[in-house]
This record gives structure tokens, sequence and C-alpha cells, in this order.
């Protein structure tokens, strides 16, 4: 039986997205993400690519807050049949009601497999499953990652809207009007703390460099209006500076605000240049400071 796609997804403008989980015990994670529900965060993004899965690391890390929403940005569809998706995600819509937002996406690109034809066949095998299962109060949730026409459409029609990874503010324009008025643009954006312009460029290239040569990720870029010359060679200044803000607070949240007003839901912010086992905590808690207005704290 299809959940129900219907209701609005209330993560609040801005929420963090993050590798740093990844490189982290157990029981750092619980505390990281306590703290930055205290904060008065009320998403948190977490990938599925460096060994964590995707749904047991959301179901650990709704288990240690009360009211954060976890985002999984993405659920791989090739990591586990469409039912065992379905499982997990009725179970945690049942047992964290409002709290777990199922993002799902390809993650890489398979020779011979058309994307728009296998996640239609993989949602297909979602909506038409029957299960003993209990029916949760709240319906589960799920968005698509989606960053052409076709994929954004299939957002806006069988699921609650789409989440796009690295993108520029002209294409959140572009797909909130693809999307239409009603259905969830969420948007992840990488920011670094670092104001001079050859450090940054520097450490942005660094972390661009695999999403520059994939096949998949350099159409996107070329879909966004960039020549082959900016794409090549660890990109060029325009698509470096559009793809990571780097600055002080100030800048990088004045940058942030922009797809905001292009028509973003939500704004995923994922703090690059911390060294992996190290934590971005005071980088999110000055991003708190200017982007959570009225903050409301969670009492322990």
């Amino acid at each position: 039986m299809a959940p129900d796609r219907t209701g609005g997804l209330d993560l609040g403008q801005f929420g963090v997205y993050t590798f740093d989980f990844e490189f982290q015990p157990a029981v750092h994670m619980r505390e990281s993400i306590q703290e930055l529900e205290t904060q008065g965060w009320r998403a948190f993004w977490i990938p599925e690519l460096l060994g964590r899965e995707a749904l047991t690391h959301a179901g650990y890390l709704l288990s240690c807050t009360e009211q954060m929403h976890i985002v999984n940005g993405i659920t791989q569809i090739w990591s586990r049949e469409a039912r065992w998706t379905y499982g997990a995600g009725l179970l945690l819509a049942d047992a964290y009601p409002g709290r777990h937002v199922l993002g799902l996406g390809l993650g890489d690109a398979r020779p011979g497999i058309k994307p728009m034809a296998a996640m239609n066949a993989y949602l297909d095998e979602m909506d038409a499953l029957e299960t003993p299962n209990p029916t949760p109060t709240t319906p589960m949730r799920r968005i698509l990652a989606a960053y052409g026409p076709k994929m954004l459409a299939l957002a806006r029609d069988r699921a609650a809207g789409a989440t796009c990874y690295h993108v520029n503010v002209a294409h959140t324009a572009q797909a909130r009007e693809i999307l239409g008025p009603d259905a969830f643009l969420g948007v992840e954006h990488a920011v670094l703390f670092e104001s001079d312009p050859d450090e940054a460029r520097a450490t942005a290239r660094e972390h661009l460099q695999p999403y520059l040569t994939q096949e998949y990720n350099v159409a996107k870029f070329r879909r966004l209006g960039y020549s082959e010359e900016e794409i090549a060679n660890g990109g060029s200044d325009r698509i470096v500076d559009d793809l990571v803000f780097w600055g002080d607070r100030d800048t990088i949240v004045e940058k942030l605000q922009g797809h905001v007003k292009a028509g973003a839901d939500h704004v995923a912010v994922q703090v690059i240049g911390i060294e992996p086992g190290l934590s971005s905590m005071s980088h999110w808690h000055a991003l708190g400071e200017a982007l959570l207005p009225q903050r409301s704290r969670v009492i322990r």
C-alpha cells in the first residue's frame, strides 16, 4: 500500500548536513546530536556513502533525540531491496512520528541503467507492497534526490518533494519552478570558514574533486551553464565559489539566504574543511546563532 505523501515537511529553513559521524564512535555521535538539538537545530541530514547504513544510522540518531528530524540524504536504492526500505521506513515513521524523512536516490550511475526507469521501478515496488506491519499514525514521508527536469517532476508527483546536492542558487530557482509551489525543496550547500581566497579555493577544490569528475555530476554542471573548461582541472573560480560558500560567518549566511530567496524550503548546510574524526560543532554553533532566530532549546 502506498504511503500518504501529501503532508508538508516542517524542517525549518536551515539544517545540518555532515559526513562527520562516519568517523566518530556512537557515543560521540549521541553527544553531538543532542547538543545540536539543544542549540535549536531541527533537522539533521546524513549520507550513505562511507559505511554507515542509512536506516540503522537514522534510527540510532532518532533514538538519541526528542524533537530532531533525521533526514536520509540519501538512502541509495542500490543498497537494499524496495521491500526492506519500505519496512524500515514504516517502522521509523511508527516509532518516531513526523521525525524521519526517507530521502531516496541513486547515489551513482550504473552502466546500462536509466536513472528514471530505475527510480520509477523502485517506487512502483514500494507502493505495491502489502505488509502485516501496523500502519503508523503519521505517514512515512519520502523525498527524491533530483537535479534534471524529469527527476524533479517525478519528485513532485511521487514524493513529498526533492533534495538537491551540490547545486547553485540558479538551480534552486529552476527546481522551484518545476516542483511548483507546494512540493518540498531541500538544498544542500557546502560552506567553509576561511577568508583567504587562495586557501579557501584550494580546500574547496579538494572537496569538489570527486564531483567534478563523475559523469552524471559533470552533466548536471553542464546543464547549469558551466563550460567544459570551468569544470575541468579542479574547477574555475566561478564554479568553486558557486558550489562552496566561503568567508566569515556573515558572508556565508548571506549567501545561504540566496537559496531561500530562490525558492528553497530548507537548506542543509555542510561544513567542510574539518579533519576526519574531528567535529564541526564550533561552526554549527556559530551558524546556529545567525540562522536560528527565536530558537527553542530542548531542556534535558
